[in-house]
């Protein structure tokens, strides 16, 4: 999928933590806070940045997926069938018989 840079900040404003995220990466690019001198320094800040960045995106794809796959399932509401039928302690008969044999 090819982006252009408005499509990208529309995308990014639909996701506010992560747009607060590029924005002090920017901050501390630009040098916008002037409190760094150090190279070090910046690139821990850098550093802290991105570690919160990866938890943020991963915690931002974990509720696109949980909505995608509920979507799914009211999509396929009735559609749904079992694989074999359960006995009453829940496990499929399939699973019982080969048991059975293992340990016969």
């Amino acid at each position: 999928m090819s982006s252009t840079p408005q499509n990208i900040v529309d995308r990014l404003q639909g996701h506010p933590d992560l747009l607060k995220r590029f924005d002090s990466l920017l901050n501390i690019v630009e040098a916008s806070s002037g409190n760094v001198d150090k190279a070090s320094e910046a690139e821990q800040l850098v550093i802290d940045e991105l570690r919160h960045l990866g938890n943020e995106l991963i915690h931002d794809w974990a509720i696109c997926k949980e909505k995608q796959k509920t979507d799914e399932l009211v999509d396929n509401k009735g559609k749904i069938e079992r694989n074999g039928k359960k006995k009453l302690n829940g496990t499929p008969h399939s699973v019982e018989l080969s048991l059975k044999k293992r340990f016969t």
